[in-house]
């Protein structure tokens, strides 16, 4: 089988040239704009900082690598990752020549906006290259050809995520099954059965031209897999795993890495890591902290106003289940009479137990303030699936079968769920479907930048009154 793709390398490499003779002219041209003041030293700093530059280039290739989850980097990571880390290693080097052989310090300033300059060109640079290589890809050229074996939905998955973006140049051949992959769009073509693909890749019908491979076949054709993997290694044909999503399962199997074994577990949770872990309890405990400041002074007031419209304890608590299934007391402001359903019943619209004060408090969640208590001491997070009453975990645990999948994480004051519109009262159990989907989703794809956008979201209610508020 003789292959073509090897037009893609010569582009990959052009693509290259061009990225280091960019980033050598706009360093040359900062040059014209080196201030008297520097001292003569400094004007071998833009020639050593092109040099530092393309080094950068090289080791840390803003250019895309032929995965799929490079070939479609978004924009916040190549600015991030890729343009930042190679300015970044050129303003160290910088550093380090400067203490090293300039003698005063003026230059710093010019170094500052010549640094800024970079990144900004940099950028410009990088978003027209790659408007240019996606028109390119989507006239078939630098494209990665894919097939699949197997009818699995994982490979179904796979395929829309393959199609999904034109400029990632991939084109799918089609597949090899006994059966029809369910749900599967007319544009993914069964191209015969098994039997059909082994007569092919014995060489008695021809093979089409692919670059890689995708199977999903069960670990029962264990033959039929070592025999497709030799067959990939002779014909240089990346040969890709595709962990089978089983029936009735919301979450597919996902690799993680146990010394040097691979295993797969049916969720991932980023908070698992050790960065992650001290980076969201960090926020938690600082926000907590200028929280609780700023709510003590009113305190008084709203005890004052609480007290005087029902008699009672300031505070509510209740129990309430939370990481691991750990039985908690969640704290709140009372914002009802006191009642023998508070345990049981969830707060209505119009529910008679609420006083005038006490709605207007759940109306701008006033009264879940003193929940940054239970953030400090560990029960819970600023940002994380809402906590339930240990009579609805029992009850919706019954029900639905991922609902406990939401208790891998630290239960919050506000949630993913809670701003995207399942907040309040879930009359039906699709409603609790709905919540659960977005806890789950919440876990599996955690980002600090996440729980920061939830906070602003959940700022935003506050001014933008959400009719689920009650």
């Amino acid at each position: 089988m003789i292959k073509t793709s090897n037009k893609n390398n010569l582009i990959t490499w052009v693509v290259l040239l061009i990225d280091v003779l960019a980033y050598w002219m706009l360093v040359q041209v900062m040059v014209l704009f080196l201030p008297d003041y520097c001292s003569p030293a400094v004007n071998h700093h833009p020639n050593i900082a092109s040099m530092i530059g393309m080094l950068s280039l090289l080791l840390f290739s803003l250019i895309l690598p032929p995965l799929i989850h490079h070939r479609r980097l978004q924009y916040r990571k190549v600015a991030l990752r890729n343009i930042f880390v190679a300015i970044f290693t050129q303003c160290l080097f910088g550093l380090v020549w400067h203490v090293l052989v300039v003698e005063t310090s003026n230059e710093i300033v010019y170094g500052f906006f010549m640094t800024i300059g970079l990144f900004i060109t940099l950028l410009m640079f990088r978003t027209i290259e790659r408007l240019l290589l996606g028109l390119l890809r989507r006239k078939g050229r630098n494209t990665r050809s894919v097939l699949f074996v197997g009818n699995d939905p994982a490979n179904l998955a796979i395929y829309e995520e393959l199609i999904s973006d034109s400029t990632t140049g991939y084109r799918v051949i089609g597949y090899y099954s006994d059966n029809d992959i369910e749900h599967a769009p007319e544009t993914l073509v069964r191209l015969g059965n098994y039997s059909d693909f082994v007569n092919s890749i014995d060489g008695k019908t021809e093979f089409p031209v692919v670059d890689e491979l995708y199977c999903s076949l069960s670990h029962a054709e264990d033959t039929i897999i070592r025999k497709i993997m030799k067959f990939c290694d002779k014909e240089v044909i990346r040969f890709i795993y595709v962990p089978r999503i089983f029936p009735n399962m919301q979450l597919s199997l996902k690799p993680e890495i146990i010394g040097k074994s691979v295993v797969y577990t049916n969720h991932h949770e980023p908070l698992m890591g050790f960065t992650n872990k001290v980076l969201k309890r960090s926020f938690d405990v600082f926000f907590s902290i200028l929280a609780l400041l700023i709510l003590l002074p009113f305190i008084p007031l709203i005890a004052l106003i609480v007290k005087s419209q029902s008699p009672g304890p300031l505070l509510f608590k209740q129990k309430r289940t939370g990481m691991n299934g750990r039985i908690f007391t969640c704290y709140k402001f009372r914002s009802m009479h006191i009642n023998d359903d508070a345990d049981r019943l969830q707060a209505t619209k119009r529910d008679p137990r609420k006083f005038s004060f006490g709605n207007f408090m759940r109306k701008y969640n006033i009264d879940e303030m003193p929940q940054f208590y239970n953030v400090l001491r560990s029960d819970m997070s600023i940002v994380g699936p809402r906590p339930h009453m240990t009579l609805h975990t029992e009850k919706y645990s019954a029900l639905i079968e991922k609902y406990m999948v939401r208790h891998f994480a630290k239960p919050g004051i506000t949630g993913l769920a809670q701003v995207t519109g399942y907040r309040g009262e879930t009359e039906e159990l699709w409603q609790m479907e709905g919540r659960i989907r977005k806890d789950i989703w919440y876990i599996e794809n955690w980002t600090f930048w996440l729980d920061i956008k939830i906070c602003f979201m959940t700022l935003a209610t506050m001014f933008k009154h959400d009719e689920n508020a009650y």
